[in-house]
């Protein structure tokens, strides 16, 4: 079975790093609490990205933030983490209640986590490839 075709009404696509170790641990979490399969998935890196890039305007290319894709309309940083937990099983949700910070105060948090996340956490030197398992959430 190849990859879901992406169905705006019934999916969202995150775009992650692709070699950032942090981010495909954090994939691996969404795969595993997205119980309804409503998160797909692309690397940054990917000619997927590349395409969600012009077709929604995102003019920085060296976007280094997750991004969250919901129909025509995109988010990044802080807002995008947490609308992803406001969509997993389990208490996960509950962080979403983190929206009532103002993103002038959430957001420098997640680019200095950002900043340092290769250096804590290390890097690939490619992106992940995903398992039979799993192949189905990405988007070629």
């Amino acid at each position: 079975m190849g990859p879901t075709v992406y169905d705006p009404k019934k999916h969202a696509v995150i775009l992650f790093d692709g070699v950032c170790n942090v981010c495909n641990h954090s994939v691996q979490f969404i795969i595993n609490h997205d119980k309804n399969g409503y998160f797909l998935f692309a690397s940054l890196q990917s000619p997927v990205a590349e395409s969600y890039f012009s077709t929604l305007g995102i003019s920085d290319k060296n976007l280094r933030s997750i991004v969250l894709i919901e129909g025509e309309q995109y988010v990044t940083e802080s807002t995008a983490v947490l609308r992803i937990c406001k969509r997993l099983t389990g208490l996960w949700k509950i962080l979403y209640v983190l929206i009532l910070v103002p993103p002038f105060i959430r957001d420098p948090a997640y680019r200095l986590f950002a900043r340092n996340r290769y250096r804590f956490f290390g890097k690939r030197e490619q992106c992940m490839i995903p398992s039979p398992e799993i192949k189905t959430r990405f988007l070629d």
